[in-house]
């Protein structure tokens, strides 16, 4: 799209962008785009637009888009698991579901200690087969992303769904999690928290969380990097550990040490990204109204 460009922090940003590479407009017409998940089998990614209740899929050969499914349940992120199967955080629904090859539904978690789920939001599964997910309360506080109803839970947290289907909490110390993403070795979990849509003294961050020798559990959190446009929401790591985050201007660049190194600038407030393509290293970018893509110098993460 004309306009569009890159905004250069860190000369490491400049390795990663490519000369002359522009963003492209894939799909137009949504009112909250979020949640893509690339199927790199069938060439496809999906992703969804939460107030209109559907999930759209589109088709990388032919470039063409079609309804995946609606109603969806108020679907937000989505991933895949070790098997390929989508994985989808549900707000009307108030779970975690898995579609399975034969196209039937499997509910994976829809309370905790016989109190519903708040409205799961984004998702990430760890190499053990762990389904870690995030839980703030965006599809209950109106009916606009789902259906308005009292939080059961005493807030808004993290939780893990074991490969037996046994759900643990493993971070409470947040205002409203939502994105969130493992290293490449898995020692760290980084959590986005956009609490300041609740709280107005939340500073938009993303935390990190040190995941202890059971690989099951975390010690306790840090603040990593805070956001100076808008909030963090869904994000992606590549191979170098470099974190793409959606931000209010666009999708901002992280190192692993913190330090930002540069935005891709949008005309529209970005929710989500990920890595897809053959080579995963294009980042498509769920924008507002807008799915768009761009081919960078770097590989997302499996």
């Amino acid at each position: 799209m004309p306009g569009q460009h890159f905004e250069i922090r860190d000369e490491r940003f400049a390795k990663l962008i490519l000369p002359g590479e522009n963003i492209a407009v894939l799909w137009t017409g949504g009112r909250w785009a979020e949640g893509p998940a690339y199927f790199a089998k069938g060439r496809y990614l999906v992703w969804s637009d939460i107030p209109n209740d559907r999930v759209l899929r589109w088709d990388e050969a032919s470039g063409a888009v079609d309804i995946f499914e609606q109603p969806c349940r108020n679907h937000n992120g989505h991933t895949l698991d070790l098997e390929g199967r989508l994985i989808a955080c549900e707000h009307r629904g108030r779970c975690v579901s898995r579609y399975e090859t034969d196209g039937s539904k499997t509910i994976l978690a829809d309370s905790f200690e016989g109190k519903r789920l708040n409205s799961p939001n984004d998702a990430v599964v760890k190499s053990d087969g762990s389904i870690w997910f995030t839980d703030p309360s965006y599809g209950i506080d109106s009916d606009v992303e789902g259906d308005a109803a009292p939080m059961e839970q005493d807030g808004r947290h993290v939780y893990r769904i074991d490969p037996s289907g046994a759900i643990t909490r493993v971070v409470d110390d947040m205002k409203q999690p939502n994105g969130l993403a493992f290293s490449a070795d898995e020692t760290v979990l980084y959590v986005a928290d956009t609490g300041k849509t609740h709280f107005p003294d939340c500073a938009p961050k993303i935390r990190k969380y040190p995941v202890l020798a059971d690989g099951a559990s975390l010690g306790p959190g840090e603040d990593f990097v805070y956001s100076d446009a808008g909030l963090f929401d869904g994000f992606r790591l590549d191979t170098e550990g470099n974190i793409w985050t959606s931000a209010g201007d666009g999708v901002h660049c992280f190192a692993p040490d913190g330090i930002l190194l540069g935005k891709i600038l949008t005309d529209e407030v970005v929710a989500n990204v990920c890595f897809g393509g053959r080579e995963r290293n294009r980042l498509f970018i769920c924008a507002t109204s807008t799915l768009r893509s761009i081919h960078v110098n770097a590989r997302g993460l499996k």
